[in-house]
């Protein structure tokens, strides 16, 4: 089970408030109407990166820097090596982190608005309730990664997503439905290949020439997605909501499950 009283707690401390959804729940992934993103504590930062580069230096064998709800926002931390940082509900926001290495590194809940993760790897990362919206993470590497990001607006062209985790978890609903969020991003040549998809949101996502290969895209929210020339052979799209998505041109469709079981599809766009 996720850590969900320490975002709670977290954010209690930057004086924010949750409010709850219609059924009760608060809605984390829309969180951000609950804060003043202008305040010092998300526009600002408690270290230098001669400090953070000098804390890491003194790190032992074995030990991890806890950055865990600290302000780096606007921070130049490009091409640094975070491996052994923990990240949790940090605020990373405008932070410059191109070529980082976050493999491995907890991001749960941590705030990275507008961030710039270009060519950025995160493999095998936490990533759950992350906040990357209008962020840049062109040619970005979350393989085997845990995504229930929020990525909305995010610029991800080229991004890699092979044997990630970005579905609904549907084992603590406490915080409302987590999931990857990937509406209106930029996702154009990314790889999902044997992604896990289910129950994710990526509608009026820009899929152009993607790769979906023998990824679960059950349950699905893809309404008015661009899938041009994507290829989704081994793809699996029951119940996948396709209403008004374009759908031309795919590679190894015949080769697709359940694309029939698809929901709206004599809604979308087809060859």
């Amino acid at each position: 089970m996720r850590n969900i009283s320490y975002f709670g707690i977290g954010l209690i401390a930057l004086g924010v408030l949750i409010a709850p959804g219609n059924d009760g729940t608060a809605r984390a992934q829309d969180m951000m109407r609950h804060v003043d993103l202008q305040s010092p504590a998300f526009t600002q930062s408690e270290l230098t990166r001669a400090e953070l580069e000098h804390k890491l230096a003194a790190l032992k064998k074995g030990e991890t820097l806890d950055l865990s709800a600290r302000a780096l926002n606007g921070l130049d931390l490009s091409g640094l090596d975070l491996r052994r940082t923990k990240l949790q509900s940090a605020r990373l926001n405008n932070a410059n982190l191109k070529g980082a290495n976050l493999d491995g590194v907890v991001l749960d809940q941590a705030w990275a608005l507008k961030a710039d993760l270009t060519d950025a790897s995160l493999k095998g990362s936490s990533l759950f309730m992350t906040q990357f919206v209008g962020a840049k993470l062109n040619g970005a590497n979350f393989k085997d990664a845990r995504v229930a990001a929020n990525m909305t607006r995010a610029s991800l062209k080229g991004a890699s997503f092979e044997g990630a985790n970005l579905s609904a978890d549907l084992t603590n609903q406490s915080m409302g439905l987590m999931r990857g969020v990937f509406s209106s991003a930029d996702l154009e040549g990314a790889s999902f290949e044997g992604a896990n998809l289910a129950r994710v949101l990526m509608e009026y996502a820009n899929l152009r020439g993607a790769n979906f290969a023998g990824a679960d895209l059950s349950g699905s929210e893809l309404a008015g997605a661009n899938f041009s020339g994507a290829n989704v052979a081994g793809a699996n799209f029951k119940d996948a909501d396709v209403n008004s998505a374009q759908l031309s041109g795919l590679l190894g469709l015949d080769r697709a499950l359940n694309f029939e079981r698809a929901k709206n599809l004599d809604r979308a766009f087809r060859d």
